[in-house]
């Protein structure tokens, strides 16, 4: 008799293969069979109508810091992902010596937008080595399973002191062979690979550039020959990908002789550069370079509301003389006095933060239950504003009142040039990419993308209307055997027998986002958005069901991947 055996339900395994009506059967939390005539199960689940799928991968989160005090690590088992892999963009906690905590929190805290006072109490730093760090991790309940990258940012702070925070001093010949035997015991410890970034949006959150940004060939190769000693790991970059840079992070993936990803997205100051670097990794695949993509499947959206980091009115007089407010007195405040919000309204401020808002409003919409996540240029407040004759202030405001002041505009930052998903659609189509962009536990107080695997069914497969929809099959493969494939997790993202029995059931029909929302349940009471979903009636990690009708179960079936 099977452990568990799911009945009748429409099997989308993650290869790509057309769906099919099939039971799947586990034991001892691997896939046992998958087909019809299956044996009992001491539990079964009549999965008719509904859809069964590998558990998603999500192969870009911040979750470095979150994976210590949070074992469901929210929002992203929520939407249906069983497997995390964290360490990205370079920051990260480890190796750390004692008492230098303060600069790696002040990193995260600016590059991925998590808040230093929420960082300074969760994160205990119980560890100094990288292995440290991962037995750390190994020893902590988790209900889903994570995996580790080196930080680039944390390696040269380690090895350089303060000098390495700086990105433009260049570390010695010692210090590059230092780095490099870190790296190479990190490795053969279980860090699944390398990050760094080499982009001039990351900025610690006193100012200064992420110390990785310019590293020269000397550094990067030194790493990549520690690299291609361990024989393994992937190197993930991101990076602005300016004259010569392509060319360099090849040469280091041909000296590492390991896989290289990099993050693949449309940004509006060079909106085809992401053509010229397809072009590059798809001629550099055909020279026999192990190069790939993450890519994301909706806009980039940074999300605005009274209790969110940013918004239309967060830097003018009257809205920050009411700071030692809380969010409900402030909305009363608001309700009760219509002088206030003329002035918020009529009396604009000369500053950075008003200009740019002025200019966002015409990519800047209304997310509301009628929010479409690709939106058209007609709906944006600007547009709306325009055609009523009314001021953009007067509809943000308005917008952002309401729901008790819970409401919330959406600006969709990239990846939303043209106005539509087009672009995305072929980045998505592209054979060399993955999905890549969700960030979860990063940006906790503008950017809540890691619902994208929700995202990724419901809109490409279900409800798109603005353009062409993509295969279930197809975008199933892409969150579960591809995105695991990219980080050489063989064992998952499959529904075969011998593969890991990471497994969801969804009511498809049914299946959609709720509207983001801030909740205040960080370490140090600090917020961050959340979006939860509805549809998942069941997720299991290792043949144990970790959710059930869109709650978590308890269950801690998860391990660390090494």
């Amino acid at each position: 008799m099977h452990d568990l055996v799911i009945r009748n339900g429409t099997v989308v395994d993650g290869t790509g293969a057309a769906r099919r009506i099939a039971d799947v059967a586990v034991d001892g939390g691997t896939i046992a069979a998958v087909g019809a005539g299956i044996g009992r199960g001491h539990c079964e689940i009549d999965a008719r109508g509904l859809l069964v799928t590998p558990g998603f991968v999500d192969i870009h989160t911040h979750y470095d810091g979150q994976a210590t005090w949070d074992p469901y690590l929210t929002p992203s088992s929520w939407h249906g992902v069983t497997t995390v892999v964290f360490g990205n963009c370079g920051v990260g906690f480890a190796p750390v010596r004692p008492g230098a905590s303060p600069y790696l929190i002040n990193l995260m805290e600016g590059v991925e937008d998590i808040p230093g006072t929420v960082l300074a109490e969760g994160v205990k730093f119980d560890w100094e080595s990288f292995p440290d760090y991962l037995d750390r991790l190994d020893a902590l309940p988790k209900a889903l399973d994570i995996g580790t990258q080196m930080p680039h940012a944390a390696l040269r702070f380690y090895v350089m002191g303060e000098r390495g925070a700086e990105h433009a001093n260049v570390p010695d010949s010692t210090e590059i062979d230092r780095m490099g035997e870190l790296l190479e015991q990190a490795l053969h410890a279980g860090a699944l690979g390398f990050s760094t970034s080499r982009t001039i949006k990351h900025r610690a959150s006193d100012g200064r550039a992420t110390p990785s940004l310019s590293a020269h060939e000397p550094e990067l190769f030194g790493l990549a020959r520690a690299m291609k000693r361990a024989g393994r790991g992937v190197i993930q970059v991101n990076s602005d990908f300016g004259p010569g840079e392509f060319e360099i992070l090849q040469a280091v993936a041909e000296v590492a002789g390991r896989p290289l990803s990099l993050l693949l997205l449309q940004v509006n100051n060079a909106p085809d550069l992401w053509r010229q670097t397809q072009a590059q990794m798809h001629a550099a695949r055909a020279a026999g370079v192990d190069v790939g993509a993450q890519v994301g499947c909706r806009p980039i959206g940074v999300n605005m509301g009274f209790e969110t980091s940013i918004h239309p009115f967060s830097s003018h007089p009257a809205w920050t003389a009411m700071d030692h407010l809380t969010p409900a007195e402030r909305y009363q405040r608001l309700v009760r006095e219509p002088e206030l919000r003329r002035v918020l309204i009529e009396q604009r401020q000369d500053d950075a933060h008003t200009r740019m808002i002025a200019e966002a409003f015409a990519r800047t919409y209304v997310l509301d239950d009628n929010y479409d996540y690709e939106p058209s240029a007609s709906d944006s407040i600007a547009a709306r504003a325009r055609d009523a004759g009314t001021s953009p202030w007067a509809l943000a405001l308005d917008a952002l009142m309401a729901r008790d002041g819970k409401g919330m505009l959406s600006h969709t930052f990239e990846n939303y040039t043209e106005g539509s998903l087009d672009v995305i659609r072929e980045m998505l189509e592209d054979d060399a990419t993955v999905l890549g962009l969700g960030d979860g536990g990063a940006h906790v107080n503008t950017i809540c993308d890691c619902s994208s695997p929700t995202f990724l069914l419901t809109h490409w497969a279900r409800d798109r209307t603005r353009g062409a929809q993509l295969p279930l099959e197809f975008l199933v493969r892409k969150q579960t055997r591809d995105s695991a494939a990219a980080y050489g997790l063989k064992d998952r993202g499959v529904l075969a027998p011998g593969y890991r029995a990471d497994i969801n059931v969804i009511d498809f029909e049914a299946l959609h986002m709720h509207l983001p929302s801030v909740a205040y349940d960080l370490p140090a009471g600090g917020r961050r958005l959340i979006q939860r979903a509805t549809g998942y009636r069941h997720t299991f990690v290792a043949g144990v069901e970790t959710m059930r009708d869109d709650n978590h179960t308890g269950a801690m079936p998860g391990r660390l991947l090494r």
